[in-house]
């Protein structure tokens, strides 16, 4: 054999290598995240029932942190007061658990039933249990104009992964009170998502809306893994709330005693 051909053998070996060692590098680049998962309980702090039990509490989103700006501050306190006379005297306004409406985003990020995440080619589609809400995050492709979109409880996301954590970008979320704070159709939420050297899956996430907000405000949502867990069906017009012909939320007698 001579040197040229040696040298042209070497070279092939070369670029084989390369090509074998590809989908190595991408697997350190891009995690797998997919698989069920539930949000980390804070055992720091509990939660007092009802009846005076005790449970660990939830991370809760960061909501209540939110700064409003005054007129939507005085509207979130009126609704609040409106709400606890309500309770009190036994008739509870309806709300969006009784109309059957999903959280939406960013809440939804934040729910206490278990959460699939399923990767796939240019997508990472998010579902979570409590009424079958259904995210995709759309891969290495440019946002939309806000103006292009049709406003949604999930909003238009997208999404791109960079050095081993998932960088999305969201914005078409509709107009709403949710979780007790508003969000106008300005509302924009970024997020990190990436799993730590423990395991566990973080999300963080920065909620922008210069309509209501006096400042972005970010937290972080942790998950741990269910190996095991097979998600269920969840169907809210078979659960026990509904709305009676005057108009109130009512529990079905049948699922009373649940």
């Amino acid at each position: 054999m001579n040197r040229y051909a040696g040298f042209a053998l070497s070279l092939v070996g070369l670029a084989f290598a390369a090509s074998a060692a590809t989908p190595a590098s991408r697997s350190k680049a891009i995690p797998d995240i997919g698989g069920t998962w539930e949000t980390v309980r804070d055992v720091s702090r509990v939660i007092v029932d009802e009846k005076g039990g005790t449970r660990p509490q939830y991370q809760v989103a960061a909501v209540q942190q939110a700064r409003l700006k005054p007129q939507y501050q005085q509207e979130k306190e009126a609704r609040a007061k409106a709400a606890s006379a309500a309770d009190a005297s036994g008739v509870p306004i309806v709300g969006r658990t009784a109309q059957c409406q999903g959280s939406g985003m960013p809440h939804m990020m934040n729910g206490t039933f278990p959460t699939e995440i399923l990767q796939s080619k240019g997508q990472i589609t998010i579902i979570q249990e409590i009424y079958t809400q259904v995210r995709r995050i759309y891969l290495d492709k440019p946002q939309k104009k806000l103006e292009d979109l049709e406003p949604g409880f999930y909003g238009h996301s997208v999404g791109h992964w960079d050095n081993g954590v998932l960088y999305v970008d969201t914005i078409g979320i509709k107009a709403a009170w949710n979780m007790g704070t508003p969000n106008s159709d300005q509302i924009h939420v970024k997020e990190k998502i990436y799993l730590g050297a423990d395991g566990l899956l973080h999300d963080d996430i920065t909620v922008e809306d210069p309509v209501v907000l006096e400042a972005p405000y970010s937290y972080t949502v942790t998950y741990k893994r269910l190996p095991d867990y097979e998600m269920l069906e969840y169907i809210c017009e078979d659960n026990h709330y509904y709305i009676d012909e005057n108009g109130r939320q009512a529990v079905r007698p049948e699922a009373s005693g649940k």
